[in-house]
C-alpha cells in the first residue's frame, strides 16, 4: 500500500508543496494548526492511539523547527514530514477521508512508514525534547 501512496498524484502534490512550507515558519505553523484540527475531528478510538501519538510527535517536531528551537532536522526528513502532514490534512487523497474508518488507513500507513524510515531523526528529536524538559524543569 505504501508504494501506491508514495506514487499517487495526491502524495506527489503534497511533496511538491513541502518545500514551500518548509521555508516558511508561518506556513509550518498553519500546517500544525490544520493537523491538530484534523486529529480532533477524526476522533480516534483507542486502537489508533499509537497513530495519534506519532502524529502528535510530528507536530511537535514541526513546531520546534518552525520556532527555531530545534534545527537539527535534516532537510530531507523535514520535507518528508511536511509532505506526510500535508497529505494527512487533505480530505481528498488515495483513500478519501469521508469513507468511514477505511478513509484513514492510507494516512495511518503513511505515518507508520515515515516514523520507521526516519527513526533516527525521530529518536534524536525525542532525546532533545526530554533534555529540554529537564533543563526547563531544573
Amino acid at each position: 500500500m505504501i508504494s501506491q501512496i508514495l506514487r499517487s498524484v495526491f502524495f506527489k502534490s503534497a511533496a511538491g508543496k513541502a518545500g514551500r512550507y518548509a521555508k516558511s515558519s508561518g506556513k509550518l505553523f498553519e500546517l500544525v494548526k490544520e493537523t491538530v484540527s484534523k486529529l480532533q475531528k477524526v476522533g480516534f478510538k483507542e486502537n489508533f492511539s499509537e497513530f495519534q501519538t506519532n502524529v502528535q510527535l510530528l507536530i511537535r517536531m514541526i513546531r520546534a523547527y518552525a520556532s527555531g528551537e530545534y534545527r537539527n532536522l535534516p532537510w530531507k526528513s523535514l520535507l518528508s514530514i511536511v509532505a506526510v502532514l500535508i497529505y494527512f490534512v487533505s480530505p481528498i487523497d488515495l483513500i478519501p477521508d469521508f469513507l468511514p474508518f477505511i478513509g484513514i488507513t492510507d494516512d495511518v500507513a503513511l505515518v507508520v512508514w515515515l516514523i520507521k524510515t526516519f527513526a533516527d531523526d525521530v529518536k534524536k528529536f525525542g532525546e532533545w525534547e526530554k533534555q529540554e524538559k529537564t533543563i526547563n524543569i531544573g
